[in-house]
């Protein structure tokens, strides 16, 4: 017969009838130490406060630097900058003996020096900037073999219009800013801002490095970008002495010095005309439109409601009727095998693609990271 168990009445003991009272074990009020295989590191809970502190802190220090950083860039291209004390004086020389040259190249005409100047135009401003700098270098719209790359990067530094680096992050905060405070060079802030007086402000190495570590961080240490870099004005020279040698005084004029002014404002005029005249195709948060006379001289550039709307798509015409000799070229290089992965999807509706800052911050730290 089992034991049975006494209910306790109130105040007293229950016991166990015919059974031996057993000895119970006291548990130690001080935890034991679990027990850790041989060479296995006992696991943390939780982190000591300490430790989380210093990383919060840490991270805030971090996004006041980058702030602070991004304040002095944009501040660096803010119009009352440009005062005479802070002159970049190297590019208004150039620019101004440039103008001079082109001015004196009609009485130097030649046939030849007119073919020659036709040619590098297509080379330097299709080829190199719109091709190279732009669609390739700033808006990876598509991928190019290293003899392409070596190639369309050469005829855009011989465009004159500034080195790979410069010109991609420049036009990438012109993206994030467009038409903004910060904006490069919006027409808002005057027509002949936009159009050429921007590039007179003299920007330190340190404003420099900045701009290039926030807006083209995986062109830093790019050995291709670092050689023309370092190279860009020996090429101006070798095709300026290369033009006297082969035509004389007439090659240089119209080859060089006509050819680059006239792509000049070829490229300046899809910073002030196409944000001031034009239709749109799309519902862009600046002021972007799209200029058929721009887009003719511009090889395609001034469809550029188009390109704000979706700055990652390969052809800038959207429409059957707009032209867009770049996109040709693009083609031409995708069938010889040159170019790959590019990006042709022109999207079906008039929305267009989220160009806010932190999606163009969040495009620019994958490509860093890649």
């Amino acid at each position: 017969m089992s034991p049975t168990t006494l209910v306790p009445a109130s105040g007293t003991r229950g016991t166990r009838a015919h059974a031996p009272r057993r000895r119970r074990r006291r548990r130690s009020a001080v935890p034991s130490k679990p027990r850790h295989r041989a060479g296995q590191q006992p696991q943390r809970d939780d982190v000591p406060s300490t430790e989380t502190d210093e990383a919060r802190a840490s991270a805030r220090t971090a996004e006041a630097d980058a702030a602070a950083e991004k304040a002095e860039v944009l501040e660096s291209f803010d119009k009352g900058q440009l005062r005479f004390g802070n002159i970049d004086w190297v590019c208004l020389v150039w620019v101004t003996v440039m103008h001079a040259g082109a001015i004196a190249a009609p009485f130097f005409f030649s046939w030849s020096a007119l073919g020659i100047a036709v040619l590098l135009h297509w080379l330097t401003c299709s080829i190199g900037v719109c091709l190279g700098y732009h669609r390739y270098l700033t808006h990876r719209a598509l991928k190019l073999t290293a003899p392409g790359e070596f190639f369309c990067l050469l005829c855009a530094t011989l465009s004159g219009q500034g080195s790979p680096r410069d010109w991609t992050a420049t036009h990438r905060l012109h993206h994030q800013h467009s038409d903004l405070e910060g904006d490069p060079h919006s027409p808002r802030e005057g027509t002949w801002w936009s159009h050429i007086l921007w590039l007179f402000i003299r920007h330190s190495p340190r404003q420099r490095e900045l701009l290039y570590k926030r807006y083209a961080p995986e062109l830093i240490d790019r050995p291709i970008v670092r050689f023309f870099e370092k190279t860009e004005f020996w090429w101006q020279v070798a095709l300026g002495l290369t033009l006297l040698a082969l035509g004389g005084l007439p090659w240089l004029l119209w080859g060089l010095c006509l050819r680059i002014v006239f792509a000049y404002h070829s490229t300046w005029f899809v910073n002030s005309a196409t944000h001031l005249w034009g239709y749109r195709n799309y519902e862009t948060r600046d002021g972007s439109k799209n200029l058929w006379w721009v887009a003719l001289f511009a090889y395609g550039e001034g469809w550029h409601n188009n390109h704000h709307a979706h700055p990652s798509v390969a052809p800038a015409g959207h429409r059957w009727w707009e032209i867009d000799m770049t996109w040709w070229a693009i083609r031409a290089l995708k069938l010889l095998g040159v170019a790959y992965d590019v990006n042709d999807r022109v999207p079906p509706h008039s929305k267009a693609a989220d160009e806010s800052p932190s999606a163009v911050a969040a495009n620019d730290a994958a490509a860093k990271a890649a």
